[in-house]
């Protein structure tokens, strides 16, 4: 398992474990994020910016920080 914040552009994965609280692993999972859904990393933020994440047919646009909590399997 790796962050999610650790894929290449392009690379698809599928959530292993949401380490987050509560509030934060509640928003996650009203935008998508559950285990076993499969992503795709579409851009990185230049300088440390946001990810650009796909699931599914939706775009979401998290920070690092957040996606640092997001374990995946490739």
């Amino acid at each position: 398992m790796i962050p999610l914040a650790q894929l290449a552009p392009g690379d698809h994965a599928t959530v292993a474990a949401i380490h987050a609280d509560t509030a934060l692993r509640q928003r996650l999972a009203a935008l998508g994020f559950r285990i076993g859904q499969r992503v795709r990393l579409i851009r990185r933020g230049a300088f440390s910016g946001p990810l650009h994440v796909r699931l599914g047919t939706t775009d979401v646009i998290l920070r690092r920080r957040q996606a640092a909590q997001i374990d995946v399997v490739r």
